[in-house]
């Protein structure tokens, strides 16, 4: 069965506010939560960027539902740290996190002054970055001199379980390559026939693992106002690979999302006042195989949104009794 989990974007919530929400989204029913990690917004107008992994300890400890969080190893992190804060957290709370573990953006990882490397350079250095965290977390200890370089770290506080480390993808490629190293597959909403492309691409190879999605929502009860939250908050990441990869800047997304028609936005959010509708676009969704699919309402007021997703929608996609 399907399990539906609360998105929570640290790039439009400052942490205390997200606490809570993810709180109250437990309460109105939803099974499981991830968050993002990013250093920088993706506009002003989100304006927010909280330390995903300090958060996630408090809010692993104020719920019982598992988390996720997707993280990109290799620049703005080292590998054997990020390897330390999943251990830790999956010694704490043990069976209830994943880390989701992709190339990242140059609007987060620009900041240590590195060069952001071209794209296949970025997949290799993750592949290393995977094969040191995996080694970590088994006990060994591990030096390594690559794209990344380690000297005889380990870990000394590990979880019995090695947390998964699920691959994150948003092409047919990419899927397929996560095939080769991931413990599952995350993706975000596209067409129905993309996602059954990467869906069978990442199986065909091998893949192991749940199928998770993440799904950009905007509701409200008027369709107005959740096309204008969409508008708001959510016309900078339109763009597609590699413009949402190199784009280094705040200032740099919101000039070139300036004139981007709302008609753009729809196609990566879904955006109704119709809860109905929604439940509609979510079994499609179900229908093509996801075990966990974590929904994004895309404003910055979420109590709404998860009042009535938690009554009028969520119990429409379990079986029912």
């Amino acid at each position: 069965m399907t399990s539906f989990g609360f998105h929570a974007s640290h790039e439009q919530i400052g942490p205390r506010a997200l606490l809570e929400a993810v709180m109250h989204a437990e309460r109105a029913g939803f099974d499981a939560a991830m968050c993002s990690d990013h250093f920088s917004p993706w506009s002003t107008r989100q304006g927010e960027s909280g330390f995903a992994w300090s958060w996630l300890g408090s809010a692993l400890q104020a719920t019982g539902m598992p988390f996720g969080v997707v993280n990109a190893p290799g620049q703005r992190y080292h590998p054997a740290i990020i390897a330390q804060a999943i251990g830790t957290l999956g010694a704490m709370y043990p069976g209830r996190f994943w880390a989701a573990l992709g190339t990242g953006e140059a609007s987060n990882e620009h900041i240590t002054g590195d060069p952001w490397p071209r794209k296949d350079v970025r997949a290799a250095r993750l592949r290393e970055c995977v094969d040191v965290i995996r080694a970590l977390l088994a006990g060994e200890e591990v030096s390594h001199d690559g794209l990344v370089r380690v000297d005889r770290a380990r870990l000394w506080t590990r979880p019995e379980q090695p947390p998964a480390l699920v691959g994150a993808a948003v092409s047919v490629a990419t899927a397929r390559w996560c095939a080769e190293w991931a413990d599952g597959l995350i993706t975000v909403n596209a067409p129905t026939a993309h996602l059954r492309e990467m869906i069978d691409a990442y199986r065909d190879a091998g893949g192991r693992g749940p199928l998770h999605l993440q799904v950009h929502v905007s509701w409200a009860p008027e369709q107005a106002q959740a096309e204008a939250i969409a508008y708001d908050q959510w016309r900078s990441n339109v763009f597609a690979p590699p413009v949402c990869w190199d784009l280094e800047t705040v200032e740099h997304f919101d000039v070139v999302s300036a004139d981007v028609p709302a008609q753009r936005v729809a196609e990566v959010v879904n955006v109704s006042a119709d809860l109905g509708r929604h439940v509609g676009w979510l079994e499609e969704y179900v229908e093509l195989g996801f075990d966990q699919i974590a929904l994004h309402h895309v404003g910055q007021e979420q109590r709404g949104f998860i009042d009535a997703f938690g009554a009028e929608v969520l119990p429409k996609l379990r079986p029912a009794g």
